[in-house]
C-alpha cells in the first residue's frame, strides 16, 4: 500500500508537470504585433527617428514602443490582445494620437498602413533658428559659452570669441590663459589639430567667429580626457545643423584691420549628413615701432635698438564632414580639415652699442617668413546597445602639419649676411576605444588610447658673402632632428549619485610616455636623449544641486602638460645677433594638483558662478633668456648677447578667485561680468637664478552690456582688462581693450548687417616688457596700430525639416602644451 501510494505521488508529479510545461489549459496567451509606416503629409517622405507610443486604451501610460527606421516603418512586437492607444510624435510635427487600436487573440497582427504626420505650422514655411539657449551654461565638469546667441561676434575670429568667455583671457599677441594659466589645451569638436601645437594664436586666428557654436571651458576634465592640460580644456564647437534638407551661411567682414569670409552648407537626408565650410582671414599690413634696452650689471655693456617692423598675416581653413546612421544602433562618421597661415614681418633696425665705454653703430636689415599647412583626418564608428546609455565607439585620427620658418639678416656694415631656414613636419597617428555601460544606479565608463608622435625638424644655416655671392654653411646648426614621442594609456570612470543628494564622478587615469631624441649629423648642436615615464592620474568631482536652481561642486584632479613642437623646435633663431631664440627638446612635462570649490546659482536670467581654487605646477614651463656669447658685426669682436629659450623653471603655488555674474535689470538690457584673480608664486629649480621672487598678484577682467531695441536693432559695449603676467625672470605686458559694436537683422531675420569700432581713443597701443637676469636687465617696447572699424554681413538660406539629433563621438587629444605666439621679434 506504501509503495502504490508512493507510485500515485510521482505520477501525480510527472502529470502536473506536463500540464503545466506543455497542457493547454496552461498555455500562455497568444501574442502579436502592430506594425505601420510614418510618412509627411506634404512630401510623402518617410520620417524615421519618429517615436510611436503604446498604452492602453484610457491611459496615458506608454507600456512599449518603438522608433521609424529610414524606411518609416516600425514595429512593436509581443502585444498581448487588447484596445490600444498609439501616439505618434517627431520634432517639428504635430502629435498624432489613434485611438481604440484592437487586436484579437485570432488576428493577432495588426498593420496600421501608411501615416501621415503634418508640420507644425511654422514648419510649412522655411526654418529660421532663434536662439533660445541662454549665453551662458553651467554643468558639472565644464562652463558652456554659447557664441551663437551672441549677436556681437560676426566679422571677427575664434581669437575675439575666446575674449568673451568666462575664465579666459587672450593677452594682445593672441595667447590664451585659463584662469591665468596658459597651460591649456584647445580642441577643435572635441579634436586636436596640429596646427594647434605649432601656433595656436595664429591658427586660432585662422577660425572665423561667425563659425563657432559654442565653447566649453572644462576645468574638472574626468580621466576619460587626456591627462594633459594643467589648467584644463577649451572645446571650439563649430557650427553643424541636424535640420533636414540643405542649408547654409555667408559671413564676411571688412575693416581697417582686418578682413574675413566664411561660408558655411549643411546638407542632411534620411541618415546621411554632410557638412562642409571654408573660411579665410587676411590682417593689412602695419608698421610697428620696437625699442629695446639691455645693460649688464656692470655697465660696461648697453644694447640699444630702435627700429620699425612690417607684418602681415594670411590665414585659412576648409573642412568637410560626413555622418551616417546605418540604423537606430550602428553609425559611422568622417571629416577632414585642411588649414593654413602664413605671416611675415621686414624691417630695419638701429643698433646703438656700448662696450667698454666704446660706441658703435649700424642698422639690421631683416626679413622673417613662417608658412604652415596642415590636415586633420578623423574616422569613428559608434554602436549602441539596447540597452539605455551603453555604448562602444572605435575612434581613429591622422594629424600633419608642416610648418616653414626663415629669415634674411643683413648688415649694412659688412658684407656677411645670414641666411636660416627650418622645416618641420609634425606627424601623429591615434586610436582610441571607449565603452560605456550603465548599472542601475552607476554609470561606468573605460576605455585605451595610443598616439604616436614624429617631429622631423630640418634645420639650414648659413652665412652670404655679398661680394663672392658664396653661401658657407655653418656645420653646427645645420642638421636634421628627429624627435619621437609615443603616449599610451587606459581610463576608468564612474558616476553616481550618493545619498540621493550628491552628484559623485570619479575615475583615475594611467599614462605611459616615450620620448627619444636625435640629430642625423655629428656636431649638430642639439644633443640626443630619451626618457620614459608613467603617471597615474586621480579626479573626482562631487556636486550637490539645490532647490532655488543653485549648485555647490568640490573637484580634484592631477594634470600633464607635455611640450609641443612649439616649445621643442631646436632650429636657432639668429636674425637679431644680440636676441636669440631656440627651442629645447629636452624638456620635461609639467604635473599640476588642482582643487577648485564652485558655488553657482541662476534665477530667472540672472546667473552666478564664483570659484575659489587652487594649483600646485611642478617643473613649469617658461620662457627664459640666458647669456650667450657672440660676434659683435660692428667690430668683430666678442660680445655678450642673449636666447630666449624654454625651461622648466621651477615649481607654482597659485591661490585663486574667480566670479562671473549675469543679471537682466530689465528685460532689453543684458550685464555681464567676469573677474579672476590668481597669486604667482615661484620657487626656482637647482641651478636657476630667477629674480621674481616675491609672490605676485594677477588679475583679468571682462564687463559687457547689450540693449535689444525694436525691429531687430541689438547694440553691445564690452571692456577686457589684463594685468601683466608675471615669470620667473619679470613681467610680460598688459592689455586693455574696448569695443563698441551695433548689428541689425534685415531681409526677414535672414540677414544681419553689423559695425564694431575697437579703441577709438587710441590709435596705438604700448606693450612694455621687464625682464632681470643674474647678471642682466632688459626692457622693450612694442608700439602696435590698435584703433580699429570694421563692418560685418551675414545671410541664412535654405529650406529645413527637424530630425533626430547627433551622437557625439571621436577622438580628444588634449595632452600637449601648445605654442604661444610672439610677434615682438623682428
Amino acid at each position: 500500500m506504501r509503495r502504490l501510494l508512493t507510485v500515485f505521488l510521482i505520477l501525480s508529479g510527472i502529470s502536473g508537470v506536463q500540464a503545466q510545461g506543455f497542457g493547454a489549459a496552461a498555455q500562455p496567451p497568444v501574442t502579436g504585433k502592430i506594425s505601420g509606416i510614418i510618412l509627411d503629409s506634404i512630401s510623402r517622405k518617410p520620417i524615421d527617428y519618429a517615436t510611436v507610443s503604446l498604452g492602453r486604451a484610457g491611459s496615458t501610460k506608454t507600456t512599449n514602443g518603438a522608433l521609424t527606421d529610414e524606411k518609416g516603418s516600425f514595429k512593436i512586437e509581443n502585444i498581448t490582445a487588447g484596445i490600444y492607444r498609439v501616439t505618434i510624435a517627431f520634432l517639428g510635427y504635430q502629435t498624432k494620437i489613434i485611438d481604440s487600436v484592437r487586436t484579437t487573440p485570432a488576428k493577432p497582427d495588426l498593420n496600421l498602413g501608411r501615416i501621415m504626420l503634418s508640420p507644425n505650422q511654422n514648419m510649412l514655411k522655411e526654418v529660421v533658428i532663434t536662439g533660445t539657449t541662454p549665453i551662458i551654461e553651467n554643468k558639472i565638469d565644464k562652463l558652456v559659452y554659447n557664441a551663437e546667441q551672441d549677436v556681437a561676434i560676426a566679422g571677427g575670429n575664434a581669437t575675439d570669441v575666446l575674449r568673451k568667455v568666462p575664465l579666459l583671457s587672450v593677452d594682445f599677441e593672441g595667447n590664451v590663459s585659463l584662469r591665468g594659466s596658459q597651460n591649456v589645451r584647445v580642441l577643435i569638436n572635441g579634436k586636436p589639430s596640429g596646427s594647434m601645437a605649432s601656433n595656436m594664436a595664429d591658427a586660432l586666428r585662422a577660425i572665423p567667429a561667425d563659425q563657432i557654436k559654442n565653447v566649453e571651458v572644462i576645468t574638472s576634465p574626468s580621466a576619460k580626457y587626456d591627462a594633459e592640460g594643467t589648467s584644463g580644456i577649451i572645446n571650439i564647437i563649430t557650427k553643424k545643423s541636424n535640420l533636414a534638407g540643405v542649408s547654409g551661411s555667408i559671413n564676411g567682414g571688412v575693416g581697417i584691420r582686418q578682413n574675413s569670409g566664411n561660408l558655411n552648407l549643411n546638407a542632411k537626408t534620411g541618415r546621411l549628413a554632410v557638412t562642409a565650410n571654408g573660411g579665410g582671414y587676411y590682417s593689412w599690413p602695419v608698421i610697428s615701432e620696437i625699442t629695446f634696452n639691455r645693460t649688464n650689471t656692470g655697465g660696461t655693456q648697453i644694447i640699444s635698438q630702435a627700429g620699425q617692423s612690417r607684418t602681415f598675416r594670411l590665414a585659412s581653413n576648409g573642412s568637410i564632414g560626413a555622418d551616417y546612421d546605418f540604423n537606430s544602433f550602428n553609425s559611422i562618421s568622417s571629416n577632414i580639415r585642411l588649414n593654413g597661415f602664413s605671416n611675415g614681418a621686414d624691417g630695419s633696425n638701429l643698433n646703438q652699442n656700448i662696450f667698454n665705454g666704446m660706441m658703435t653703430n649700424f642698422t639690421r636689415l631683416s626679413d622673417n617668413q613662417m608658412n604652415m599647412n596642415g590636415v586633420d583626418w578623423s574616422s569613428d564608428y559608434l554602436h549602441k546597445f539596447k540597452k539605455k546609455d551603453q555604448q562602444i565607439s572605435l575612434a581613429y585620427q591622422f594629424t600633419n602639419s608642416k610648418q616653414i620658418s626663415d629669415y634674411t639678416t643683413d648688415f649694412s656694415n659688412t658684407i656677411i649676411d645670414e641666411y636660416g631656414d627650418n622645416n618641420a613636419d609634425n606627424t601623429e597617428n591615434t586610436i582610441q576605444l571607449d565603452y560605456t555601460h550603465p548599472f542601475k544606479k552607476v554609470t561606468f565608463e573605460t576605455g585605451l588610447k595610443g598616439i604616436l608622435r614624429d617631429i622631423v625638424s630640418d634645420n639650414q644655416t648659413r652665412n652670404f658673402n655679398s661680394l663672392t655671392n658664396i653661401f658657407t654653411p655653418i656645420p653646427s646648426r645645420t642638421f636634421v632632428y628627429d624627435y619621437s614621442q609615443d603616449v599610451y594609456s587606459a581610463y576608468a570612470t564612474f558616476a553616481f549619485t550618493l545619498a540621493k543628494k550628491f552628484g559623485v564622478r570619479a575615475g583615475a587615469r594611467y599614462e605611459g610616455t616615450e620620448i627619444n631624441g636625435d640629430a642625423r649629423s655629428a656636431g649638430a648642436g642639439a644633443s640626443p636623449f630619451s626618457s620614459r615615464y608613467f603617471n597615474l592620474v586621480p579626479s573626482i568631482v562631487v556636486s550637490q544641486t539645490f532647490k532655488n536652481f543653485s549648485t555647490i561642486k568640490l573637484s580634484y584632479n592631477q594634470r600633464l602638460q607635455r611640450p609641443s613642437l612649439f616649445f621643442l623646435n631646436p632650429f636657432l633663431n639668429s636674425a637679431d645677433i644680440f636676441n636669440q631664440s631656440q627651442g629645447n627638446p629636452a624638456l620635461q612635462p609639467e604635473l599640476s594638483h588642482n582643487i577648485e570649490f564652485n558655488y553657482s546659482m541662476f534665477v530667472k536670467s540672472s546667473v552666478l558662478n564664483a570659484s575659489l581654487y587652487y594649483r600646485r605646477t611642478n617643473d613649469i614651463i617658461e620662457s627664459f633668456v640666458l647669456p650667450i656669447s657672440v660676434i659683435d658685426p660692428a667690430t668683430g669682436n666678442a660680445a655678450v648677447g642673449s636666447k630666449t629659450t624654454f625651461r622648466n623653471v621651477g615649481s607654482n603655488n597659485s591661490v585663486g578667485f574667480n566670479f562671473f555674474g549675469q543679471v537682466n535689470p530689465i528685460k532689453p538690457l543684458t550685464l555681464r561680468g567676469n573677474f579672476n584673480v590668481f597669486t604667482y608664486d615661484i620657487n626656482a629649480n637647482g641651478g636657476f637664478a630667477i629674480t621674481n621672487t616675491n609672490t605676485q598678484l594677477i588679475y583679468n577682467g571682462f564687463f559687457m552690456a547689450s540693449y535689444v531695441f525694436q525691429k531687430g536693432l541689438t547694440f553691445e559695449t564690452f571692456l577686457i582688462t589684463n594685468s601683466p603676467r608675471q615669470t620667473a625672470q619679470g613681467r610680460n605686458p598688459s592689455f586693455n581693450m574696448w569695443n563698441l559694436g551695433l548689428k541689425k537683422e534685415i531681409m526677414k531675420k535672414k540677414g544681419s548687417l553689423g559695425l564694431t569700432i575697437i579703441d577709438p581713443f587710441n590709435k596705438n597701443k604700448n606693450f612694455r616688457q621687464n625682464i632681470a637676469g643674474a647678471d642682466f636687465i632688459q626692457t622693450s617696447n612694442f608700439s602696435v596700430p590698435f584703433r580699429s572699424f570694421g563692418a560685418s554681413f551675414s545671410y541664412r538660406f535654405g529650406k529645413l525639416s527637424m530630425q533626430a539629433p547627433k551622437k557625439k563621438r571621436g577622438v580628444s587629444n588634449d595632452d600637449l602644451k601648445q605654442g604661444e605666439q610672439n610677434n615682438g621679434n623682428q
